[in-house]
């Protein structure tokens, strides 16, 4: 079973996996946005997040590999009236836009082992314009013991030391690990050991 056809089983249901509410952290640092921003969305899924920050007034490009989960999205989408621009798409190959956005958005995308998430990092990076944001919130290891969700290699998720190599140049304006009860979906339910960054691309960034 490719990749595809795993996230397509996996949303095969009439309940959101992952919840219909955005992630608190999104919601919590969506302050730093820009009134009318271009967003993207990366592996958003269900489209909780990309619905959300379409309610709030932005403009939400959503991409995700799965047509289940986006087929839930458009319904998320219709019923609480926001336009969301949805387009499927596999990360590992996906052209990203240059400069497009004025932030990008990615929780949970810890599928992605180390090589993966260096081409997703990378692309991230080249969409966002200069001045813009990444926030990215994910597992630490300590969600290993916690087991509420998440990979179980270790080497898809993230610490702080890696975050900031990946984002070295660039300007952290949030970055913490901590321990916080998730209840978004049966995906992401319980104690969960997390790690939340919010990065600046420097106006001369490279």
């Amino acid at each position: 079973m490719n990749h595809r056809q795993q996230w397509d089983q996996r949303f095969d249901t009439d309940d959101f996996v992952f919840g219909e509410h955005p992630n608190r952290f999104l919601t919590e640092q969506a302050y730093r946005l820009p009134e009318g921003a271009r967003i993207l969305a990366v592996a958003d899924g269900e489209g909780r997040n990309g619905v959300w920050l379409a309610e709030q007034g932005h403009h939400v490009v959503s991409v995700d590999i799965s047509a289940n989960g986006q087929a839930k999205a458009r319904r998320l989408a219709a019923a609480r009236g926001a336009q969301v621009d949805f387009q499927i798409a596999d990360l590992s190959d996906w052209h990203w836009p240059v400069a497009a956005f004025d932030a990008v958005v990615a929780i949970f995308i810890q599928f992605a082992g180390a090589d993966l998430r260096r081409v997703m990092f990378d692309g991230m990076k080249r969409a966002v314009r200069p001045g813009g944001l990444i926030l990215v919130q994910g597992y630490s290891p300590g969600q290993l013991a916690h087991g509420t969700g998440g990979p179980r290699d270790v080497e898809n998720l993230y610490t702080e030391d890696m975050l900031r190599a990946a984002f070295d140049g660039w300007s952290v304006e949030h970055l913490r690990s901590h321990d916080d009860m998730l209840d978004e979906g049966a995906g992401h339910r319980g104690m969960s050991a997390l790690i939340d960054l919010v990065v600046r691309r420097p106006v001369s960034a490279r």
